[in-house]
């Protein structure tokens, strides 16, 4: 049933995808500026990847043309990836905090005031603000429903992409894409 929804609406698979981004950020939003709990730098950078995911989808969904589709479609593939990769790290972070956890700077602070080059290996390595589990829903953190989302995502864009070649090796072969 889901494949077949695939199928006949990539489109608004894909607006849909974008919509929950949008969604998830906004609960970011309200988590930071309602509930009061600031986000560490990996926090940051998955909001970065959320939006990537968000902008790839939208612009996946404004056009029919298959090959428009496609190729954005790709991009948020490896944006989702991305934030998947970020989320495990933190949550692996969580799981088995650091012997010595120091708040380091914070995102913005290590961009300012660092070359690029230097200033990722921080946020990957991840500081005493990333260990903390501020927040939970049914036993996992932000970051596990983070991770759970990303890969949620991945998987249906990259259902949507196998779906889409396959549809294109049956037209290639004379089959009727009914």
């Amino acid at each position: 049933m889901v494949l077949n929804w695939i199928d006949q609406a990539p489109r608004r698979v894909l607006a849909l995808i974008s919509v929950a981004c949008v969604a998830m950020l906004a609960f970011g939003m309200y988590l930071q500026h309602v509930v009061g709990l600031e986000p560490c730098p990996m926090c940051i950078v998955q909001r970065y990847a959320l939006i990537l995911v968000a902008v790839f989808a939208a612009l996946a969904s404004a056009r029919g043309a298959k090959g428009w589709w496609m190729g954005w479609t790709v991009l948020a593939v490896v944006a989702s990836g991305f934030g998947a990769f970020v989320a495990a790290r933190q949550s692996w972070l969580q799981w088995y905090p650091p012997e010595v956890a120091t708040c380091g700077r914070d995102f913005y602070g290590m961009i300012e005031n660092y070359p690029i080059g230097r200033a990722i290996p921080m946020i990957f390595r991840g500081s005493g603000d990333c260990t903390a589990i501020d927040w939970t829903f049914l036993g996992g953190s932000i970051a596990n429903w983070s991770f759970i989302c990303f890969v949620g995502f991945g998987l249906v864009l990259l259902a949507l992409l196998v779906r889409g070649f396959k549809g294109d090796r049956r037209s290639a072969a004379g089959y009727s894409a009914a």
